[in-house]
């Protein structure tokens, strides 16, 4: 049995820094802080820790990291991610302080992907694939946008087929029902660990509490541990996390992302 310690520190150790920016187009170190810039306008704080950091320190390198991104025009919105282990005395303040909002919590969930890798009967008519193509990707975004109550737009599907470009492994999974996308999901492999990251699954409101994302999730894991991966991870709303802890997987931390917009 793999316990949370262990799994824990494999997070810290193999997920964290470069691994969770695969797709970043330029990254700039500050003391212990990542300042990462992705494409369409976006800037992304990260850490594999924060050195033991005094409240004095982190007062001082939230507005560092600001100023950063605030020198190019380029960047509309930021997202500073924290995880509810590290030590960082006064970063919520701080982060309030230079205009940050707070997204509600989310589980930091990781188990071993063959506990997912498990038959699940779809309702009658529904089925799982994985898409590639551009018509394809831009539905699978809309319906994304819809279940997490965005607008529906084009940042989403435009990001994920410049990811589909790089061809690192990122895989789009999707289940239909009569020709229409109700429910969608990511898989991640990172590259050199044990990890793969099960992301944005989604599924319409109308579609929900039938087994479909339960379906998609298994699909993911059994592409991963075809991969050769064993573990799996995934940031989780409480509508997914007591799914994945059905099957095993553990809630190790918790991740608050703070969001900043020009």
């Amino acid at each position: 049995m793999i316990n949370s310690v262990r799994l824990l520190a494999a997070y810290d150790e193999q997920l964290r820094a470069d691994a969770e920016t695969p797709s970043a187009v330029a990254v700039t170190r500050h003391g212990p802080l990542r300042l990462v810039t992705f494409a369409g306008g976006r800037g992304f704080v990260t850490y594999r820790d924060l050195g033991g950091a005094d409240a004095d320190t982190i007062r001082r390198l939230v507005p560092e990291a600001l100023a950063h991104y605030q020198a190019d025009p380029e960047i509309v919105r930021i997202k500073w991610k924290t995880r509810g282990h590290d030590h960082a005395p006064g970063l919520h303040e701080a982060l309030l302080e230079n205009g940050f909002t707070a997204d509600e919590p989310e589980s930091i969930m990781i188990g071993e992907a063959r506990l997912l890798a498990v038959d699940v009967p779809l309702p009658e008519g529904v089925t799982l694939r994985r898409v590639s193509e551009e018509a394809d990707v831009r539905a699978m975004a809309a319906v994304q946008d819809e279940a997490f109550g965005n607008p529906v737009g084009d940042d989403m599907a435009n990001a994920l087929l410049r990811r589909l470009a790089r061809n690192d492994g990122m895989e789009l999974w999707v289940a239909e029902a009569g020709g229409r996308i109700v429910s969608a999901g990511r898989l991640e492999p990172v590259s050199g660990t044990d990890f793969a990251g099960i992301w944005g699954g989604a599924t319409l409101a109308e579609w929900r509490g039938r087994g479909i994302y339960r379906a998609l999730t298994a699909a993911r894991a059994r592409s991963a541990l075809r991969m050769g991966k064993t573990l799996i991870n995934s940031d989780s709303t409480e509508y997914s996390r007591p799914i994945l802890e059905r099957y095993g997987l553990i809630k190790v931390s918790t991740t608050t992302p703070y969001n900043w917009q020009r």
